[in-house]
């Protein structure tokens, strides 16, 4: 039995009580299983704590920064189970997530598919002043309804920056529909950068944060990644992202905005193959170091 295996069920595996409590942790992970509206691929409703679960043999030493973010305290909310029906979770979902933002911590959920980042996006716009969304994607997500719901994963965004009028920097975007290529031209407040333009480079990053405002929400829609590297998710889509660039982006958001939650989604459990997951649970806990690399001490001083 590997060492893991004995380590709390929780991010990151955190077996001190000071450093994984609710009341004295900074960041909240919060699980949420929900595959109600898929279209393609299934898996989502298991992805989350699949990747809690990956996330136990992760080494808490992040390298880049020299640091442990864990040491912010991280506490790993209670999975967020699925409603009836779309509108009934996206209800739920807002009012939960109201109360979780108003705590003060740093929120990050793990999905379930992108419908869910729509109620949680809400929730953080309403408490932050000069917000904005970076999202990285495949797809567009701006269709306004999808098989008969405005609450599906395909118009999470049309919901963000149709509705509630949140400009948006969208990166990784490689498919959409004639519908969402037609609301792009008539002027939505979003400005995408294509994967065909930014894979596997750096020199477009500068010019995706300075579209950002100080206030930003960071949701990741795995597929964004390559599915050479993220084979294990809903709909997966050729020419994507690549590891180091992903990070760059995120690293120079967090160093130039103030990036005050996140989620990351559309993972598919796959119990044959679990690397993925670890790469989703790695890409959270990087994601944190960058966000909190200024309140953490150095390890080895470097």
């Amino acid at each position: 039995m590997s060492e893991s295996e004995n380590l709390p069920m929780n991010f990151g595996g955190i077996d001190e009580v000071e450093l994984s409590s609710f009341d004295q942790s900074g960041i909240l992970i919060w699980p949420v299983s929900y595959e109600g509206t898929v279209s393609f691929g299934t898996g989502t409703g298991r992805g989350a704590m699949s990747i809690v679960d990956a996330s136990r043999n992760m080494e808490l030493y992040e390298e880049e920064t020299d640091t442990e973010p864990f040491r912010v305290g991280i506490h790993t909310l209670d999975e967020f189970k699925p409603r009836p029906t779309p509108d009934e979770m996206m209800a739920a979902l807002y009012d939960e997530a109201k109360r979780l933002v108003s705590a003060d911590k740093f929120l990050c959920m793990i999905g379930g598919e992108h419908s869910v980042s729509g109620p949680v996006i809400k929730a953080h716009a309403e408490k932050y002043h000069d917000f904005s969304v970076l999202q990285i994607d495949a797809h567009a997500d701006l269709r306004d309804t999808y098989d008969g719901t405005p609450h599906s994963h395909a118009s999470i965004m049309a919901r963000v920056v149709r509705d509630m009028r949140i400009p948006s920097v969208q990166v990784g975007i490689r498919s959409l529909s004639a519908e969402e290529a037609i609301a792009i031209a008539d002027g939505l407040p979003t400005k995408i950068f294509w994967a065909r333009d930014v894979a596997g480079k750096t020199d477009w990053i500068d010019e995706a944060v300075a579209g950002l405002s100080d206030n930003v929400y960071l949701t990741i829609d795995i597929d964004g990644l390559d599915p050479s590297i993220m084979p294990t998710t809903g709909t997966p889509e050729p020419g994507g992202l690549g590891w180091y660039e992903t990070l760059e982006l995120i690293k120079r958001t967090a160093e130039k905005k103030n990036i005050v939650g996140m989620d990351l989604v559309e993972y598919s459990f796959n119990d044959l193959f679990d690397a993925p997951a670890f790469l989703c649970s790695k890409l959270i806990y990087k994601s944190l170091a960058y966000v909190f690399r200024d309140s953490l001490s150095r390890v080895a001083g470097a």
